[in-house]
């Protein structure tokens, strides 16, 4: 269990630098180019993203540490991990970004949701739903 924890702070910690490299690499607006003043901007609705299972595959490499162990028990502390293969995409959608803000409580999965873009999310839960 030992190497797949390291394993999983490896991706996570290897995700993280490379979306933070990826933001330095972006090149800056030019002032000269800002308007002057800003126009006011009608409300929209929440853009849906189009998931990739294959790359959410690649993504949920890290879940099965909790949630692809046998009986759905994690070893410790000794709790029920939910099953997560199979479920809806709207309802995996729903508790990732729930945990990525906050609002779902549960240290480990908030840490894991936040490591994931709105994308990632999006990709995962196309990848989970379809998952027997």
């Amino acid at each position: 269990m030992r190497p797949l924890m390291i394993a999983a702070c490896f991706l996570l910690t290897a995700t993280a630098f490379s979306a933070s490299a990826q933001d330095a690499q972006a090149p800056a607006a030019p002032a000269a180019a800002a308007p002057a003043a800003a126009a006011p901007t009608a409300p929209t609705a929440p853009v849906s993203l189009k998931g990739d299972a294959a790359r959410g595959k690649q993504l949920t490499y890290t879940c099965q540490g909790c949630h692809g162990v046998t009986g759905y028990k994690n070893a410790y502390p000794n709790y029920h991990v939910p099953r997560i293969g199979g479920q809806s995409e709207v309802y995996l959608t729903n508790a990732l970004t729930e945990y990525k803000k906050g609002t779902r409580k549960h240290p480990t999965m908030q840490a894991q949701a936040q490591s994931f873009s709105d994308q990632d999310i999006a990709d995962i839960a196309a990848f989970l739903s379809t998952v027997k």
